[in-house]
């Protein structure tokens, strides 16, 4: 019956990443792009063809999944989420090859913002708006849509919300998780509108504002321009994407708690504060470094703030060619890299609370020296910090920086130099999506060999589940029970 209901569940995921496509194919319709109207069209009969067989088969009672069925459940829901999303580019006539077409749509729902496309601008505008729309869908996270959908199976979802949201810390909202999903969304919905609204008042036409409010907001790094913000050179437009890339890589419970007026949470969360910390020490790095070749401080402090907040929040954008910039710049973005958004954010990489976890038991370690009997713990929001929590940081970092190595060694034997390797590794397994070398903003992935686009997939995949979710699958022990 457990495995019967997991396919019935995959079976609607299928559904609702085909359901999505539905606004790509009204603007395939509205623009006369009549090749993708039958991409967008057979893929949206797929999915209602998948999907029809569990609305008539329903589970007579229902069904809860134990954590360890949550695990499998959103590792497949992510693997054919992206398949299922890469059959629009499949079916396009530009003859998009299976490993871009698949690293394509894999790094839409893993937020990853990188692409194969050396000219974006070419492309439809249907699989344009597909692109962030597959974006926004993943910032999220397909699980919390799913979730609402649990009634309609039979199917408990709590533990399948544990394996998704990221961070060390992962608290129910509501009691109830359906509730739970339908209030982040609401939030997530409510800063897109506002997003896309103001980016149209900026200056953009409807299409790029929605793209681009869909895209900065999941903190992904697509754009309907080659030249990505850039285009527009905007003041307006590059701070209110600052400021939304913020927001889309803080922590989403504390959004929830200000709506009901705590208003000092937000002030004491200690991770929130390190995160500002972060932000603001690194756009002044930058923009001091920058001052020689800009126009003003004014100029330096615009471009050097929206740089440091695209690789800190790990969307990706980038607005200006930073592989030219002072070497101390681009070593403050590339220390960025190793960073990430907050915990239970659209963001990816290793996460704030995170390195503030391990910094505090540090200097924890220092005063062990010192006073050899002490007993010390970390504080965190103002409260003592469990001991587990620091287990559980130290091995998840250890993993993180051990698949990076991997995925850097992998990209090494495929003919990449060292620095290449490396820094695409970082962009991979940290969702960031921009570089240096190869990855960065001149280029593009349509030049990587295939089974490495292939195999990016698979990592983009696992860095957006933070690791645990699917390296547990490879443990003998999960299986034999």
């Amino acid at each position: 019956m457990k495995r019967l209901a997991m396919l019935r569940l995959l079976a609607i995921i299928i559904s609702g990443v085909t359901f999505l496509m539905i606004p790509s194919f009204v603007t395939a319709i509205i623009m006369e792009e009549t090749p993708m109207i039958w991409a967008f069209l057979v893929s949206i009969i797929t999915g209602i063809i998948i999907a029809l067989p569990t609305f008539i088969f329903k589970p007579k009672a229902p069904l809860s999944f134990r954590t360890r069925d949550g695990f499998l459940l959103v590792f497949l829901t992510w693997i054919f989420a992206s398949l299922a999303g890469s059959i629009p580019y499949l079916l396009s006539p530009l003859n998009i090859h299976f490993s871009n077409a698949i690293f394509e749509s894999s790094c839409s729902f893993a937020t990853t913002g990188a692409t194969t496309f050396s000219n974006v601008e070419v492309l439809p505008r249907s699989l344009l708006l597909w692109r962030s729309m597959s974006h926004w869908a993943g910032g999220m996270g397909i699980i919390l849509l799913t979730v609402a959908l649990m009634p309609l199976l039979g199917v408990g979802g709590f533990q399948l919300i544990k394996a998704e949201v990221p961070g060390p810390e992962k608290d129910k909202i509501t009691p109830r998780i359906t509730a739970t999903a339908k209030v982040l969304w609401g939030v997530y919905f409510v800063f897109t509108l506002i997003l896309i609204i103001l980016y149209r008042l900026g200056g953009m036409e409807w299409f790029d504002a929605v793209c681009h409010g869909f895209s900065v907001l999941a903190t992904g790094g697509v754009s309907t321009k080659n030249a990505g913000f850039a285009f527009y050179d905007s003041a307006f437009i590059d701070w209110v994407t600052v400021i939304f890339m913020l927001l889309g890589a803080l922590n989403f419970n504390m959004y929830f708690r200000i709506v009901r007026g705590k208003f000092k949470d937000l002030l004491h969360n200690t991770e929130s504060r390190v995160y500002i910390f972060i932000f603001i020490i690194a756009a002044l790095v930058i923009s001091l470094s920058l001052i020689p070749q800009s126009d003003s401080f004014g100029s330096a402090l615009r471009i050097g703030s929206f740089q440091a907040a695209s690789f800190l929040t790990s969307t990706g954008h980038a607005r200006a060619d930073y592989t030219a910039w002072p070497a101390l710049a681009q070593m403050a973005l590339f220390c960025l890299m190793f960073i990430g958004g907050c915990s239970g954010s659209t963001a990816g990489g290793v996460k704030v609370i995170r390195h503030t976890v391990l910094f505090k038991q540090a200097f924890n370690e220092l005063r062990r020296l010192i006073y050899p009997q002490g007993v010390f713990s970390i504080q965190l929001n103002k409260k003592a910090g469990r001991k587990d929590v620091v287990y559980g940081v130290a091995g998840f970092v250890f993993l993180y920086f051990f698949i990076v190595a991997v995925t850097a060694f992998v990209t090494a034997a495929s003919g990449f130099d060292i620095f290449e390797s490396f820094s695409t590794a970082l962009s991979i397994t940290g969702n960031i999506g921009a570089g240096f070398s190869a990855a960065g903003p001149n280029y593009s992935f349509g030049a990587y060999p295939a089974h490495l686009k292939l195999f990016y997939s698979l990592v983009m995949i696992a860095g957006r589940l933070e690791l645990w979710t699917v390296f547990i699958l490879f443990k003998p022990e999960y299986w034999k029970s």
